[in-house]
């Protein structure tokens, strides 16, 4: 995989200057909602693992500063109990499609009755690549956490998980289903009228089948890097993405964001929000939901003055003309 980081500082600022920029404004929609800014919280498993109430308290944060949450289908809290966290909160929920369509369908039930608002189905995990660092970990999730959104679903023992242990961590081995293709769109759209939004496509290719099939939204990304060695970084995909879907849908991307100024420079390219994945889980790690505030306080307080130094005093001022990539 490409380095994001050494592909961000690539991409180099071209400040305008005398704006008037005493007064700057972060606030965006996506989809309709309006945002505090374009930063929000990208799915990741696990959060008990960093925090003892886990999701529960990124829902919590990502409701106080108002941006967007997506909560992961490997959760350690139910959906339940992260709508009972943060009642008010605006969260899109994270899906896969199993073998047994009946899991999936389930939770699609589930996340529209309980008030999500979107669907975020990641469709770059046919198979779980090779995770080395796992494999030299020999991560297993603990015991005494579950992955809660399928309590009761599974019956896993340690007997029966062997010595691989399962694919999908906390769920047995061959879940996910490798057949998926465009036409499980459909089937999807027939369960739900919640927004779809499609998570993984680097190519402008999927991303003009991604349009003619109907979806909402596209979220440019590689699964952390995780995947697939030597694939695109999601920055080096995104403008082509974006010029393939000529603003018929909204674009989003994750992946190596780390400060205000990366997020400016993706809103640069086209992104119309970004999300966050392991910061969120430091932060998380660090002080629980004060920790996740602060990651995004962090974020936001710089990308607004990344804004102001750039000369943009909103959102819409920020286009293509305010970057140009570099040979470095």
């Amino acid at each position: 995989m490409a380095d994001m980081r050494f592909v961000l500082r690539r991409i180099r600022l071209r400040p305008r200057m005398l704006r008037d920029v005493s007064v700057t404004d972060t606030r965006t929609a996506i989809l309709g909602t309006e945002i505090s800014c374009p930063i929000g919280i990208a799915p990741t498993a696990f959060h008990c693992l960093a925090w003892p109430d886990g999701e529960m308290s990124t829902a919590r944060a990502a409701e106080t500063l108002n941006v967007c949450y997506v909560a992961s289908t490997y959760s350690t809290c139910s959906v339940e109990e992260i709508v009972t966290a943060a009642p008010d909160g605006f969260r899109w929920f994270q899906l896969y499609i199993y073998r047994d369509r009946k899991l999936s369908e389930q939770l699609v039930r589930r996340v529209e009755a309980l008030g999500f608002k979107a669907l975020v189905l990641t469709v770059d995990v046919p198979y779980t690549g090779k995770r080395r660092s796992d494999i030299r970990n020999n991560f297993r999730l603990p015991p005494h956490l579950k992955v809660k959104n399928f309590e009761g679903v599974f019956e896993v023992s340690a007997a029966s998980l062997g010595h691989c242990g399962p694919d999908n961590y906390g769920v047995p081995a061959n879940t996910l289903d490798p057949s998926i293709s465009w036409r499980d769109i459909h089937w999807l759209r027939s369960l739900t009228r919640l927004p779809i939004i499609i998570k993984g496509i680097l190519t402008k290719e999927d991303a003009e089948l991604a349009v003619e099939h109907g979806v909402q939204g596209i979220v440019v990304s590689n699964h952390g890097g995780r995947q697939l060695d030597g694939e695109l970084a999601t920055i080096d995909a995104l403008s082509e993405i974006v010029d393939a879907v000529q603003g018929r849908i909204e674009v989003y991307i994750d992946g190596g964001i780390r400060t205000g100024s990366d997020v400016l420079k993706a809103l640069a390219l086209g992104a119309k929000c970004v999300f966050i994945g392991r910061p969120i889980v430091w932060g998380l790690a660090y002080k629980g939901e004060e920790g996740v505030r602060g990651v995004l306080q962090i974020l936001t307080d710089e990308f607004r003055l990344s804004m102001a130094l750039s000369g943009c005093r909103n959102i819409s001022e920020i286009n293509r003309n305010l970057v140009q990539f570099s040979r470095l």
